[in-house]
């Protein structure tokens, strides 16, 4: 009969040396990531928020000691501008319109499709799911087509009498086909999220509400919906951030306009940059980060209170 051994014992100097040659071998592993990152990100972040307190214009970039500090003028500025303002309320509208009635058509749209559809569930969740991947302009200038005064829903409209707005050119009305193709582009993520969040709510949970004489919209609405609050969380503060980054749409559509009326933060951004305003562009563009991350630390703290 073979005696058991003991593993050998290692000294403190010779484990101290295995530690050491594996946090070497770690980091020169994440060498290549950590320079692209300081390259790529950290050290435009850095760069754009000095050119904000600056009044560098492109035409400066080939000399950039000609550019001088101003401080907080540009911000000062930013908030005196009715451009600005209007994009700031724009946006507001597009964010507290478009967030919450993208969390409902993908919260409902996921519990139908969990529960209600049993055939052709695959086929529904990927056709759900496509405008979340297809491309926004190709899909912005389609909708472009589709709402022009004489397109196909103004067209669809008269059949039934309907004497269809010029829906892109009308101020009353631009901003809301804007909002109506956000949520068309985003509703596929939340209910791709929803549905995840479904398969981990547990059985036994609505059986036992079955039995209680719980109906389909108290189980709806009293057990489901407070079990998703993690994901509620989640798909909330991805769609926060990406209603606020709005650009290609309302740029492809309407440019900004009629009168302003659809002018986003991350469109007027763009325009200083046009303007070679880069101070100026640096500026409001901080003050968009500033907002996303006001917000989201606002709706981490209420919903996380609430659960």
């Amino acid at each position: 009969m073979l005696e058991e051994r003991p593993a050998p014992r290692r000294s403190p100097a010779r484990r101290s040396a295995v530690t050491t040659g594996q946090n070497r071998a770690g980091w020169l592993l994440s060498l290549p990531f950590i320079v692209i990152f300081l390259t790529f990100t950290a050290l435009p972040i850095v760069i754009s928020l000095v050119i904000g307190f600056t009044d560098m214009r492109s035409s400066d970039l080939r000399n950039p000691l000609a550019v001088s500090f101003v401080g907080l003028s540009h911000f000062t500025d930013l908030f005196a501008n009715p451009q600005f303002l209007r994009s700031l309320l724009n946006t507001g509208i597009y964010v507290v319109v478009g967030v919450p009635i993208t969390l409902a058509v993908g919260f409902l749209l996921a519990v139908a499709l969990n529960t209600g559809i049993p055939r052709f569930r695959t086929f529904f969740r990927a056709a759900f799911y496509v405008p979340v991947v297809t491309n926004i302009v190709a899909v912005a200038t389609i909708w472009q087509y589709a709402f022009n005064a004489r397109g196909p829903v103004n067209s669809a409209l008269a059949w039934f009498g309907i004497d269809g707005p010029n829906w892109l050119g009308d101020p009353a009305f631009a901003l809301a086909v804007i909002i109506a193709l956000g949520v068309w582009l985003n509703f596929g993520t939340a209910m791709v999220l929803y549905l995840a969040g479904l398969q981990s709510v547990p059985e036994d949970v609505y059986e036992a509400a079955a039995l209680d004489g719980a109906g389909r919209w108290r189980i709806l609405f009293s057990i489901t919906w407070p079990l998703l609050r993690p994901t509620t969380l989640l798909v909330s503060v991805l769609l926060t951030i990406f209603f606020l980054q709005v650009f290609e749409v309302p740029y492809v559509l309407t440019d900004g306009g009629p009168l302003d009326s659809t002018i986003t933060l991350g469109l007027f951004t763009f325009n200083q940059f046009g303007f070679g305003d880069l101070g100026k562009a640096a500026a409001s563009s901080y003050v968009m980060v500033l907002i996303v991350a006001v917000l989201g630390i606002v709706q981490f703290r209420l919903l996380r209170s609430k659960s």
